[in-house]
């Protein structure tokens, strides 16, 4: 530490700001769980009482593990917000101008702000890909226990099976383990050589099995079908019921080695929902980045003083907060419905708002 304060000639004044810049952040964070967390026992306090939940339950089981989650998600926001409000203050009382009229240059006067803003960067990447991952996986365990919740039925499923073969199924239910209307197709220079069709499939745990009911099965080969059908086989393919519990929510509970092995296995099965997966993957990389851009993007906007005060700064403040906020959803969608990769849905809002930030930057009071 003595070393970085001697390497960049670390000054009282930065330390003044870089207390600020974090007890500010840190101040609005804690604010900002209060007011969620009595919403919400006013919302779930009914529930919890209902279903006879003890308060330890309640504390270690469902708040401890919600909490995090709803701290990484508004931490780009908050320190952005909790730049504009102290810098707004520094201008207001002319101690900016004072700084850099001192000889202190403007990409010096910086340096506790990028310090800051790496902390909480580091802070949002370490919550996003190890944290998060493992209260969410125990808030939803205890919420669908709570909630006794109810399984999903997903529709017209289709999953590579190996490098030739694929899996459709029209319907599968959660609940039962059960599929209906099941296709099974090998191909063989793009032509299909063998197929099995069945009204119902299941997996018997016993055996490790797939259990086909009122099955047709046809064989091409030569050119010649052999059509066999009957009312019970048992078989084995390369997919288990999980493959077909298809819930977005799961990548939530999986740390970044994880999901990253699970976006590669789910792209050689063909997955539908690879798009997801690749999405969340770059935003938990590119939402830390995005926390150094709102931080010196909050700074140049506060940064410039107005007769009209911090009221101004917080207003043109929140608009630019939002405004990333929609580009965030907004490349998302196209992402997932539209042409746009997804890889670069993530970054985009970023990078328009790191053009932005140089532009204000640019013009900032110097």
């Amino acid at each position: 530490m003595a070393y970085l304060k001697e390497r960049f000639q670390w000054r009282i004044l930065d330390s003044y700001i870089f207390k600020k810049f974090l007890g500010t952040f840190v101040y609005a964070i804690v604010l900002l769980m209060v007011i969620v967390i009595v919403f919400d026992i006013s919302e779930n306090i009914q529930r919890f009482m209902d279903k006879n939940i003890s308060f330890s339950d309640i504390i270690f089981r469902y708040y401890l593990n919600f909490i995090p989650y709803f701290i990484n998600l508004f931490i780009p926001l908050f320190t952005f917000i909790s730049v504009i409000w102290f810098t707004s203050k520094l201008s207001s009382q002319n101690e900016i101008i004072s700084i850099l009229n001192g000889g202190i240059s403007f990409s010096r006067f910086l340096l506790p702000y990028v310090s800051g803003a790496l902390i909480i960067a580091l802070l949002s990447l370490i919550l996003s890909n190890f944290i998060v991952p493992y209260t969410q996986e125990h808030f939803l365990a205890f919420k669908n226990e709570m909630s006794n919740r109810h399984y999903i039925t997903q529709s017209s499923m289709h999953i590579k099976n190996s490098p030739n073969s694929y899996i459709y199924l029209e319907r599968w239910e959660e609940e039962t383990r059960e599929g209906y209307m099941f296709t099974y197709e090998i191909l063989a220079h793009q032509n299909i050589s063998y197929k099995i069709s069945a009204r119902t499939v299941k997996y018997n745990e016993e055996i490790k099995k797939w259990e086909l009911k009122n099955y047709t099965k046809r064989t091409i080969i030569d050119g010649d079908e052999i059509i066999t059908t009957g009312q019970q086989m048992d078989t084995v393919f390369n997919v288990l019921p999980r493959d077909f519990d298809q819930d977005v929510k799961i990548i939530e509970t999986m740390t970044f080695r994880q999901l990253y092995a699970f976006i590669k296995q789910e792209e050689s099965k063909g997955s539908s929902l690879v798009k997801y997966y690749i999405i969340e993957k770059h935003k938990r990389l590119a939402n830390p980045l995005g926390t150094l851009i709102m931080t010196l993007l909050g700074q140049s906007v506060a940064s410039r003083k107005t007769r009209r005060g911090v009221g101004v700064h917080l207003f043109l403040g929140i608009g630019l907060a939002f405004s990333f906020i929609f580009f965030q959803q907004i490349s998302t969608v196209f992402s997932i419905s539209g042409g746009l990769p997804p890889w670069l849905g993530s970054w985009i809002p970023n990078l328009i708002f790191l053009a932005i930030c140089a532009v204000m930057l640019r013009f900032s009071q110097k």
